[in-house]
Parts: C-alpha cells; structure tokens; sequence
C-alpha cells in the first residue's frame, strides 16, 4: 500500500472515495466515501464500512481532490459525437453483397 499525498488541512481530514471489488465482481465500484487523515485510515475505515459481510475482495481509497471528472452540467457537449464522423456508428454502413454472416 502506498501512501497518498492527501494531507489533512488544519483540524479536518481529507476526502477519500472508496472502491470496492466484490468477490462476484470483476472491478472495483464506488462504494461511498469518508473522511480520514491518511491512506492507512482511510483503508480500516472503508473495509469496516464498506465490507461489513465480507463481500470484498479488494479496496481501493482515492483522495477526492485527486479524481479529475467531467462537468455534469456539459455532458450535452462533451459526450455529444462529433458531426461528419456517422462512419462510427454501425447505422452507416451496408450489408456488402455477397457476404452472408452478417
């Protein structure tokens, strides 16, 4: 385990956002989050919050100032597809003569 650069500031802990892989699953999902002063902490607290039944397999802790993400009020224009670019999509394309598995 290594330790994070997430440091508490002044009286308050840092942010973590914790990821559980499940013993069914096959990546890690965001379980929640909480607040510790470091990586070690943050890891104890997320298994005893987060995997009370032994359903983990694995955790991940992540400082939340280090998780860069898209802004939800964009997602018209940052998840729209580009114009001119219909190639990309299935829907383009016809079926070619001659050829019968598809």
């Amino acid at each position: 385990m290594s330790e994070s650069t997430a440091e508490p500031t002044g009286n308050t802990w840092g942010l973590w956002e914790v990821f559980v892989r499940s013993s069914r699953g096959l990546s890690h999902v965001h379980a929640g989050s909480l607040h510790a002063p470091d990586a070690a902490m943050a890891l104890r607290n997320a298994r005893d919050l987060y995997t009370r039944r032994n359903e983990g397999v694995s955790i991940w802790v992540v400082p939340a100032d280090a998780i860069a993400a898209s802004d939800p009020d964009s997602k018209g224009s940052f998840f729209e597809s580009p114009q001119g670019k219909d190639y990309r999509h299935a829907t383009y394309y016809t079926k070619s003569e001659g050829v019968k598995h598809l």
